[in-house]
């Protein structure tokens, strides 16, 4: 990818640098959400499936958290930018970025050695909806290349028993999502249901689920992301702030 068809971003105003495709795939709000509503253990070895330009990992260590992370992204490109934003970054010592299909994880990662598993699925079936014309972005909204099942697979060999899985999922789908989640052995344990805005209908879902765990779950009070005049929720500005 040349230096014309990349943009440097920034979070942590100005602190942590993000090198992103200028038109292809470019991490959301979702990714925010998902980076400061999973809370990860001082000492959890983390892997997130499907890392795009590796901003969620970015994010959790330049908040010292986890152990040592791992991105898995199966673009070329999209891996080449995330371990040139670790890179960049100076965290070389706490993430590594790994290209591969996660649907082949047994060949990248070793079985039960992981505590935290994070995603941001594709969630559109390829069947509804238009898909994007950019391949980054098709393969990243659509499920292509990788479906839910998939992820939930990889997940069940990653993670030791009781290690953690968080997804942000749309909440219309919040269904599908607990029915596939408990068939691969997983409890959801702690749910929060985001809005875009006091008296709007919920937009998404962070799911966090607990391998071979307990029955019972914890919701949250609401998310909103904006205040009902525009404006980022005090929730939302404290998950652009380092220390949560």
């Amino acid at each position: 990818m040349n230096r014309e068809d990349v943009t440097e971003d920034a979070l942590f105003d100005g602190r942590l640098k993000i090198l992103q495709p200028r038109r292809g795939y470019r991490f959301a709000l979702d990714a925010v959400l998902l980076a400061g509503l999973c809370r990860p253990g001082q000492n959890d070895e983390i892997a997130d499936l499907g890392t795009g330009c590796g901003v969620i990992p970015l994010i959790m260590a330049f908040r010292g958290q986890g152990k040592f992370i791992t991105g898995m992204e199966i673009q070329e490109s999209l891996a080449k930018l995330a371990a040139e934003n670790v890179k960049i970054n100076k965290m070389e010592e706490r993430i590594r970025i790994v290209h591969g299909d996660f649907r082949e994880v047994e060949k990248y990662f070793p079985a039960e050695q992981t505590d935290l598993v994070i995603c941001n699925p594709p969630y559109r079936k390829v069947k509804t909806g238009r898909i994007n014309p950019n391949e980054e972005k098709a393969l990243a909204r659509h499920e292509i290349l990788a479906n839910l099942d998939d992820v939930l697979n990889a997940a069940r060999y990653l993670l030791k028993t009781k290690g953690r899985l968080s997804i942000i999922y749309p909440a219309t789908r919040l269904a599908h999502l607990c029915n596939r989640i408990m068939k691969y052995g997983f409890e959801p344990k702690r749910l929060t249901i985001i809005y875009s805005a006091p008296g709007e209908g919920a937009q998404l879902v962070y799911l966090d689920s607990r391998k071979g765990g307990g029955e019972e779950l914890h919701i949250d009070p609401p998310f909103f992301v904006y205040d009902g005049k525009g404006n980022y929720s005090e929730e939302m500005k404290k998950l652009y702030e380092k220390n949560l």
